[in-house]
């Protein structure tokens, strides 16, 4: 039995990138300075959950690979044993895209391209099945399963995008069903970016209950302090949804950083070939938090607590995004052939390194330390 069925508190990480970071080379210390096992060290710091995206195809025509991880079925599925052989709990997150899904993009995957109506329903329901039927044969049946990624904006665009909430209600609803059609007890997740916006909660979840919106198991928040408001902020929009809703709560997606010192040395990257860091010096300017070491832990010591104090006990956690996420040449939110699919006029790059809970060189960060006691 894990901590999702045992209904205890998740102390999640998101791992997806773990795969490609370790052939590129990074290397993780612990708390004695002994290289180790990436995951070894996260459960030692307390560690129960593992979060890991799935992408449908993320490859080029010509198969190159798309980068920031490559999170297809295999890189999903060896993850999760991985993480499943030492006792921890796995939500897989299907985003049903060829790569990233959030409130600013949610593109089809090229196979479902000129998919509408019922057909595009049907896909997503037959790919549900099928990836889950697959993890199934490996023996490593996901715990807890999100429908989508941070679902603000709708999915599956055209089609699913917000306010047409009816077609996103058919949309996922049809990956719901795909769940429970293989396992009728594994929790369904419906995951929102923008943790601190409680008038976006309340539409989004009114008008999907009202379009005939299938019932599910767990609301996901990503909650970035840098944008989406403060603490309170999020505090407030998790109490008042926990009792609308009546719905378990766990924040999906949380990051914050220690540092604002550039890793441009460690990504062997000339300055046009480098995003650099999201967290931008006027974004920081809105957190309540210094980005230092003690600051990082700070914030995670006054979040934790923040969701510990759901009512009825509805907080149930969180997962921290790319916690490992260190500056290695080769790893980067995107490459060229995943800019071509977006659309997007990059550059790549790393841009995450400075919200990661281990240094540049890999040693761990107090932030951990708060999450092991907590």
């Amino acid at each position: 039995m894990g901590v999702i069925s045992e209904k205890k508190f998740i102390k999640g990480m998101d791992i997806s990138t773990m795969l490609e970071l370790e052939q590129l080379g990074a290397k993780f210390y612990d708390s004695d300075g002994d290289g180790r096992n990436l995951l070894a060290i996260l459960q030692e710091y307390g560690t129960n959950a593992v979060r890991l995206r799935l992408w449908n195809h993320p490859y080029s025509k010509d198969g190159e690979p798309y980068g920031a991880g490559t999170n297809d079925m295999e890189t999903a599925m060896e993850l999760a044993g991985r993480a499943k052989d030492r006792g921890m709990d796995v939500l897989l997150d299907l985003h049903y895209s060829d790569f990233w899904a959030d409130p600013g993009k949610q593109i089809k995957p090229k196979a479902w391209y000129d998919f509408t109506g019922k057909r595009l329903e049907s896909a997503v329901y037959d790919f549900t099945m099928a990836v889950l039927r697959e993890f199934q044969r490996e023996g490593v049946l996901p715990d807890m399963v999100q429908v989508g990624n941070e679902l603000s904006n709708g999915l599956l665009w055209p089609d699913g995008k917000r306010p047409d909430y009816e077609s996103i209600a058919m949309l996922v609803n049809a990956g719901i069903h795909g769940v429970r059609d293989i396992e009728p007890d594994i929790p369904v997740m419906l995951h929102l970016d923008n943790g601190g916006n409680n008038a976006l909660y309340r539409e989004w979840f009114d008008s999907y209950f009202a379009s005939d919106g299938e019932d599910f198991d767990v609301i996901g928040l990503s909650y970035y302090p840098f944008w989406h408001g403060s603490l309170d902020d999020l505090e407030y929009n998790m109490n008042d949804i926990a009792l609308r809703y009546g719905k378990e709560l766990v924040v999906a997606e949380v990051s914050m950083g220690f540092t604002m010192e550039d890793y441009a040395s460690y990504e062997k990257l000339g300055p046009s070939q480098r995003k650099g860091m999201a967290t931008k010096p006027e974004l920081v300017k809105k957190i309540d938090y210094p980005m230092t070491k003690q600051g990082q832990a700070e914030f995670m010591k006054d979040f934790l607590k923040r969701i510990s104090n759901v009512p009825k006990g509805l907080g149930k956690g969180f997962f921290y995004w790319e916690p490992a996420w260190i500056p290695v040449p080769g790893s980067g939110w995107a490459t060229e052939a995943s800019l071509k699919y977006m659309k997007d006029p990059g550059p790549c790059g790393n841009e995450w390194a400075n919200q990661a809970l281990f240094d540049y060189e890999g040693r761990p960060l107090p932030a951990l330390g708060v999450i092991k006691d907590f």
